[in-house]
């Protein structure tokens, strides 16, 4: 029994393209992929805005259609085309466009149009306000955006981990694995020897592949990150500031 250890240069590539630098690519000519990348993107750190829509004094029904609108104006070509101006990562980008067009709504009629885009994401929005209400009362707008995208990039790393694992019918053991994830300690947060015993082998095996797992979780997690960001010289400053912000939650 061990955990998956895979080669990290080949199996997370930080490829050298990245899904934001798509993105920005795109004002300078055709780039086929700039709406697939930046609906990625979208998909992927939309609850942050939410939540920040929620901050803001938004109303559940209008911090959805808030994030449904602006969505449905940042997927239309020519938008895409004008995003270059904003070149540091895609995280602060999206936050200050969605200022602005919530400023902007406000000032034309207090209210978000409903329904009147043409793209139109699935977004689990009942699960995002369950997450809503656990928010501390303390955080500003500013500071849940920012640590709802830390956390999602973490849980998006977690479940490519899950992915791994359950390609190899080896889920039981990741499930049993994955507190070492979430604690400091050497032991994981549990007992090496309660998981040997749950998994039916060795402490000492049970060390090792908590090791490699560990491991292997922060190539997907810089992997994720990565896609965030204009190039790879930007992924360890924006790795240092997720950290920083996960220390604060």
């Amino acid at each position: 029994m061990s955990a998956p250890e895979k080669n990290p240069e080949n199996a997370a590539p930080l490829f050298a393209t990245t899904r934001w630098s798509v993105v920005l690519a795109a004002r300078d000519g055709e780039e086929p992929d700039a709406a697939v990348a930046m609906e990625t993107l979208c998909s992927t750190y939309w609850r942050a805005l939410y939540a920040y829509a929620r901050r803001r004094g938004c109303s559940p029904h209008d911090a959805e259609d808030a994030t449904q609108a602006f969505f449905a104006q940042l997927l239309e070509k020519e938008y895409l085309k004008s995003v270059q101006a904003e070149r540091g990562p895609f995280r602060a980008f999206l936050q200050m466009a969605f200022k602005r067009f919530l400023s902007k709504e406000r000032e034309r009629s207090g209210a978000l149009a409903r329904g009147g885009g043409t793209v139109h994401l699935t977004f689990d929005f009942a699960e995002a306000e369950t997450a809503c209400l656990g928010d501390s009362p303390d955080l500003a707008a500013d500071e849940i955006f920012e640590s709802r995208w830390a956390m999602t990039a973490l849980g998006a790393a977690m479940e490519a981990l899950r992915g791994e694992f359950r390609a190899l019918a080896k889920e039981q053991e990741f499930e049993v694995l994955k507190t070492v994830l979430s604690t400091a300690g050497n032991d994981g947060g549990g007992s090496y020897a309660e998981m040997a015993a749950a998994l039916n082998t060795s402490e000492g095996t049970i060390r090792v592949a908590a090791h490699r797992l560990r491991k292997r979780f922060r190539v997907l997690f810089r992997a994720q990150v990565a896609q965030t960001v204009a190039s790879h010289e930007d992924v360890d400053e924006e790795l240092r500031h997720l950290v920083s912000v996960l220390a604060r939650a």
